[in-house]
C-alpha cells in the first residue's frame, strides 16, 4: 500500500503519512488508531508492571 493510498483510506493527505513515517516518536494514539482502523487491524495494548508496590 502506498502512502497516498493509506492517506486516502484514513482521510489525510500523503504528506501527513510521510511525516508520520519520518517522525514516529511524536505520533498520537489518535493517529495510530486512525491508521489501524483504516487497515482493519486489531490493536492490543498490554502493560506489565514488575516489582511495583502500589
Amino acid at each position: 500500500m502506498t502512502q497516498e493510498e493509506l492517506g486516502e483510506l484514513i482521510g489525510v493527505q500523503k504528506a501527513q503519512i510521510s511525516r508520520l513515517k519520518k517522525n514516529t516518536s511524536n505520533v498520537t494514539v489518535e493517529t495510530l488508531l486512525r491508521v489501524f482502523t483504516g487497515l482493519r487491524a486489531k490493536v492490543k495494548l498490554q502493560v506489565e508492571l514488575s516489582n511495583v508496590n502500589l
